[in-house]
């Protein structure tokens, strides 16, 4: 009775431990909307090893993009490939795109979902700075981004054919004509991320490494991962507009450090502002040309001052500049262009603030000396004593007592004008000579 007794209370008390025991699936969920970068990639891993590391059933990686680099969408890829956890790409909501890299991150994913007016592809390789790259060279950069796409492709079960038109033809794909491809190019089509959850519960899927596994999402918990404060600056510091504005803040700070040495603030906000911009010339297609057309506008415009043009330098600069911003990003995609409502009042204010502050800097330097000796040229004083020619005497001038020296007779109380400073005497003459004649 007692050997009975207590195996029933052991079999309820493991039944009991098991109920309380276990818990809820959970869904991690992060979103990428702007262009694939070394922080998008940094993100993407994060998130994956905080999924991993939980033992989350799934992650949803939502996905906004006009492309990126190579190599960030590379390295997003492994993440993917190699997590733990299955992780779904979904494209949304409706009305965006996966373009470029975005395409190749889709077809990479365990599950691959699109929302409805969605669409992907256009995947064709372009130089990351925005120059002219010859035909064999460009040849053999969609060859090799084509044959990676085609292993994705074909790991994960999906329309090879199709794949490689979006790479070498620039071809893309609405969600229906995804879905509908035979075989699809994605798994299914989700109105939103809680739709692609319950449509995602048990399915059976097949990760990379050609295992299968089924997902159990009913009644999930959902966790959204987002981007830590440092990942959000340097993200937004990759967009065109604030890449742009930080050059030339940092260009026109680096030129008043150099008009007034030992300000120090200028240079070194400049310094930060340029070396921000650097880096996200790194991911954007930036063009050289435009770059050099904005630095040489501030060149004639800081001319125009120094050289007497009668305008024309000034006008060189301003065209210069507004060129140079329209040139800066070389792509033709919206997302990346800098708009005329930004280039136009940063192109006549900065071309302004230069215009100004050159001005005040020759003017400093064609005021008249106010201390040492050559401040004391030209001042009028009066003689304390007479001076004969030849003699010394005292004048007040400059609000100090100086001995001075004529080679005229001069008249006690009469105005004097240095002429010049020898040591500790000066130089002196009749101002009412001067004033007279």
């Amino acid at each position: 009775m007692r050997g009975s007794l207590g195996t029933a209370l052991g079999v309820a008390f493991l039944a009991l431990s098991t109920v309380y025991g276990q818990q809820a699936p959970a869904v991690y969920t992060a979103e990428i909307d702007g262009i694939i970068h070394p922080v998008a990639a940094e993100y993407v891993r994060e998130v994956i090893a905080k999924a991993d590391a939980a033992g989350a059933a799934l992650v949803v990686l939502t996905l906004r993009t006009p492309g990126g680099l190579v190599d960030s969408t590379r390295a997003i890829n492994n993440a993917i490939i190699h997590a733990k956890t299955p992780v779904a790409v979904f494209v949304g909501p409706s009305g965006n795109r996966a373009a470029s890299a975005g395409f190749l991150i889709t077809m990479a994913a365990d599950i691959a979902a699109m929302a409805p007016a969605t669409h992907i592809g256009a995947a064709h390789p372009v130089a990351g700075n925005g120059e002219k790259i010859d035909d064999t060279m460009a040849k053999k950069m969609a060859s090799d981004v084509a044959a990676y796409a085609r292993t994705l492709a074909t790991q994960r079960k999906r329309n090879v054919s199709l794949v490689e038109q979006a790479v070498l033809e620039s071809r893309s794909f609405t969600e229906q004509e995804a879905i509908s491809a035979k075989p699809p190019l994605i798994d299914l089509v989700a109105n939103d991320v809680p739709d692609l959850v319950r449509k995602l519960d048990g399915r059976t899927i097949t990760r990379f490494d050609g295992t299968t596994q089924t997902l159990h999402t009913a009644s999930a918990t959902t966790t959204n991962v987002a981007l830590t404060w440092q990942q959000q600056i340097l993200s937004a510091i990759a967009h065109p507009q604030i890449a742009y504005l930080l050059l030339t803040l940092g260009t026109l700070g680096l030129t008043i450090e150099l008009w007034s040495p030992g300000a120090i603030l200028p240079g070194v906000a400049g310094g930060i502002c340029l070396l921000l911009a650097f880096f996200a010339f790194q991911v954007l297609p930036v063009s050289y040309a435009g770059i050099l057309l904005i630095l040489f506008g501030l060149g004639l415009l800081v001319l125009e001052v120094k050289v007497t043009s009668f305008g024309l330098l000034a006008v060189g600069g301003i065209i210069s500049l507004f060129l140079g911003s329209m040139m800066l990003i070389d792509s033709p995609q919206p997302e990346l262009q800098i708009g005329l409502r930004l280039i136009v009042p940063v192109t006549l204010g900065i071309s302004g603030i230069l215009l100004f502050l050159v001005t005040l800097a020759v003017n400093s330097q064609r005021a008249p000396p106010l201390t040492g000796a050559s401040a004391m040229l030209d001042e009028i004083g009066y003689a304390l004593t007479p001076i004969e020619p030849g003699g010394a005497g005292h004048v007040r001038t400059h609000g100090e007592i100086w001995t001075a020296t004529a080679d005229e007779p001069i008249e006690a109380g009469s105005p004097v004008r240095v002429t010049a400073v020898e040591g500790l005497r000066l130089h002196v003459t009749s101002a009412t000579k001067r004033i007279e004649t």
